[in-house]
């Protein structure tokens, strides 16, 4: 097993490592004092099974840090230590792993090593959105059937837009790379926003739908979305995200492009 450890702090560092190696005495481990230097290890070839890091990251946001170690190495799980004791990291400590307070301990190293992602209990409630890899959409724990393909793709570019409302015209530039102020245009995504909308009636998710002056959007509120967690920095989502998102939409590329190179 090879693990990282990143703390600007010299002393903290050399705890941290301390630590680590008396709770997996058989790993190799190397430190840095700068992200940078984890990520051009990483760059020429190194692959961590595990990145213990310091949240407050010189030179580069936590959360970008682990977007570029994961397009560089999926499989490296990162987690994040931090001093502060404030609401937002005992959230986090609540609600999912990849996070540790300092000082860390042997019980808290050994934990992190050992932890398997449960298997998620789908919300009863939302429609489960899976943007990593292939984009699907999940109903009681089984997939949710669209009468067309382009209804689904409409549901995934309404997603992907986070929320803001989008008109017919950018729907049908994104959908199809041609302008919608045609009236042949103006019909054809009717049709396919009423085709959405009665998809989502059968299961009683009508409302996910937002309709307004002529204008369509999602209430992100109803949704249980990978995409939407990794912006909230829960590190599941996170740890989850293998540097690929809609793939088979050609107007996705350049959201992902952004995960992947998002400067903070």
């Amino acid at each position: 097993m090879l693990i990282f450890v990143i703390d600007d702090e010299e002393s903290v560092l050399k705890e941290t490592a301390s630590v680590i190696e008396k709770a997996a005495p058989d790993a190799e481990i190397m430190t840095f004092n700068r992200a940078l230097q984890a990520l051009e290890a990483i760059r020429s070839g190194k692959r961590p099974d595990i990145v213990f890091s310091d949240i407050e990251i010189p030179g580069i946001s936590g959360l970008d840090f682990a977007l570029q170690t994961k397009e560089l190495s999926p499989s490296t799980r990162i987690v994040f230590i931090t001093g502060y004791r404030d609401y937002a990291v005992e959230a986090f400590k609540i609600k999912a792993q990849g996070y540790l307070l300092k000082p860390v301990s042997v019980e808290d190293i050994k934990k992190e090593l050992e932890y398997l992602p449960p298997e998620k209990k789908q919300p009863k409630d939302k429609l489960v959105i899976k943007c990593f890899g292939h984009f699907d959409v999940y109903w009681h724990g089984k997939p949710l059937i669209f009468a067309r393909k382009q209804s689904k793709e409409l549901l995934a570019y309404l997603i992907d837009r986070e929320g803001a409302a989008c008109t017919t015209g950018e729907i049908a530039l994104a959908l199809w790379q041609e302008g919608g102020d045609t009236r042949a245009e103006q019909n054809r995504i009717r049709v396919l926003i009423n085709d959405l909308r009665n998809t989502l009636r059968e299961i009683g998710m009508e409302d996910v739908l937002i309709r307004e002056h002529r204008q369509i959007a999602i209430r992100r509120d109803l949704l249980d979305c990978d995409y939407y967690h990794m912006l909230d920095g829960d590190m599941e989502a996170v740890n989850a995200y293998d540097g690929r998102y809609m793939v088979e939409y050609s107007w996705a590329e350049i959201k992902n492009a952004s995960i992947h190179f998002k400067k903070g």
